[in-house]
């Protein structure tokens, strides 16, 4: 009875034993196996966690892992495992399980870890993030757009702090005005005097008193002559500068209504005239432009030959060192005030696409110079004449026909072509648009600035002239005043709004 009980408690105490290796699966565990092949033969040690004491049991919180760490200590623990015996101690069964260590290794890395060894960042997208939808707000670019916005509203107030009339001043009735984009008809001297020409004929309007004089008229040399340009001397206003048709330039003492020469040198009409003291610059169809010395009997000093069409704009540096010229055939060119007839110009600019007529010197800045080009360029240009650099290129969007600088700011007016004829206040160097007026009917060929530098006329293909009183400074005592276009009922006076006729 005694060896039966016995024979019983041995029965269960090996059929339920851990040792007990009957009801096993057919898989063995990767640290089993590991152990196997280390010689470990103890299933007390078999039983710990191989690597350091990592294991592969499920880890539910991810968000609390630090990747890299787990990957430099699964790296580490394989290379201190196997890392301090040589190729020639490893048999092929260790071999192999090494491999398989290292095949678990990349699963343990790409499955649990999402690390991709062939990736040297972790967790880097393998493609660009996805773009947020259209109705998604970053708070931060609100804030930064909101005060760089505030920051423009700040600038644009400032740029229209002054009240600048939308309507013209004054209109003349201009009869006969030549539509030539590549004549200059319009000049405005410093004792306050307009010289305009009309088709064969000079006349000269005093801005103060508002006389009307004709000056002279050019019937006599054929029914196509025509003045081709007027241009005021700068000192006195004295003078009058007459291009012809028939390449002839003559000077006119005003106050005693009396041609004083006749200088002759271009084969062509005469488009273009500048002023430099005593030096009379003129530019015409035949490609060149000439010096005279208006104080001698052998005028000519220059013949300067670079363009290959018809020269349509010339203005003199304030300075008198430069001599900027453009022509037809879209050159800017830049003469030094000492250049002789073998001399070649300073710089020859091409990156204007149509003809250069617009010329303006900047009052404000030494060596800056503004540029406009025809109907297929449109563009206003910056130039800094010393190095020769484009400072800055706008596109106004149509023909830019003439420019004038604000003497009062740094503001800078240009007079367009199709499809609106308009004129553009600019702010510069922003290019801004401050103001555009708006009236003429056709293109705005010339423009002209009062001795003050208050108002500027323009000269239209419509024949028409109008005054803006576009740069008038801003003045304490017409603060908190309404102006005219402000009254009740548009009530004007009839004196700025009736029509003058020039002749």
């Amino acid at each position: 009875m005694t060896s039966n009980v016995v024979d019983f408690e041995d029965i269960l105490n090996n059929g339920f034993s851990d040792a007990n290796t009957s009801v096993r699966s057919g898989v063995r565990a990767r640290w089993e196996r590991k152990n196997d092949a280390e010689g470990c033969s103890s299933s007390s040690d078999s039983r710990k966690p191989p690597l350091g004491g990592l294991s592969d049991r499920f880890i539910p919180n991810r968000a609390a892992m630090d990747m890299e760490k787990c990957s430099a200590s699964i790296v580490s623990s394989a290379e201190e495992s196997i890392g301090d015996r040589t190729d020639s101690e490893f048999s092929e069964a260790e071999e192999d399980t090494i491999n398989s260590v290292a095949s678990d290794l990349s699963e343990y890395k790409s499955s649990l870890l999402g690390i991709d060894d062939s990736k040297s960042r972790i967790l880097s997208f393998a493609e660009k993030a996805p773009a947020p939808k259209g109705d998604t707000v970053n708070n931060l670019q609100v804030l930064y757009s909101a005060s760089t916005s505030s920051r423009k509203n700040k600038s644009s107030t400032k740029l229209v702090s002054r009240h600048i009339p939308s309507a013209p001043t004054r209109i003349l009735d201009a009869p006969d005005l030549l539509d030539d984009y590549y004549l200059n008809l319009l000049s405005w001297s410093d004792t306050n005097v307009l010289a305009v020409a009309l088709s064969q004929t000079v006349y000269l309007w005093n801005a103060e008193t508002g006389q009307i004089d004709e000056l002279c008229n050019v019937e006599s040399e054929g029914p196509d002559a025509h003045i081709s340009s007027v241009s005021w001397i700068q000192e006195g206003g004295g003078h009058l500068a007459v291009g012809t048709s028939w390449g002839k330039t003559m000077l006119w003492d005003v106050r005693a209504q009396k041609q004083l020469r006749k200088m002759d040198g271009h084969t062509d009409r005469v488009g273009a005239l500048s002023w430099n003291r005593h030096i009379l610059s003129s530019g015409g169809r035949d490609n060149l432009i000439i010096n005279h010395d208006v104080r001698i009997a052998e005028h000519k000093t220059a013949t300067l030959s670079s363009h290959t069409q018809e020269v349509c704009g010339l203005a003199w540096s304030p300075d008198g060192l430069t001599l900027a010229s453009g022509a037809n055939d879209n050159k800017l060119c830049l003469w030094d005030a000492a250049a002789s007839s073998s001399s070649r110009p300073r710089f020859e600019l091409t990156d204007h696409q149509a003809a250069v007529k617009a010329l303006a010197w900047s009052p404000h800045e030494r060596n800056l110079l503004a540029t406009g080009g025809g109907t297929a360029d449109r563009c206003i240009k910056f130039w800094n004449t010393q190095s020769g650099a484009m400072l800055n290129s706008i596109d106004t969007g149509s023909q830019v026909c003439a420019l004038q600088w604000n003497p009062h700011e740094k503001e800078i007016l240009s007079s367009h072509g199709f499809a609106r004829n308009q004129l553009c206040l600019w702010k510069y160097p922003t290019m801004a648009k401050v103001k555009e007026l708006e009236g003429h009917t056709a293109r705005v060929l010339h423009m002209a600035t009062s001795p003050d530098g208050s108002s500027v006329v323009s000269a239209a293909a419509d024949e028409t002239l109008r005054f803006w009183d576009v740069f008038a400074p801003p003045s304490k005592s017409h603060t908190g005043k309404r102006s005219a276009s402000d009254v009740p009922g548009g009530a004007k006076s009839k004196k700025l709004s009736r029509t003058m006729h020039i002749r």
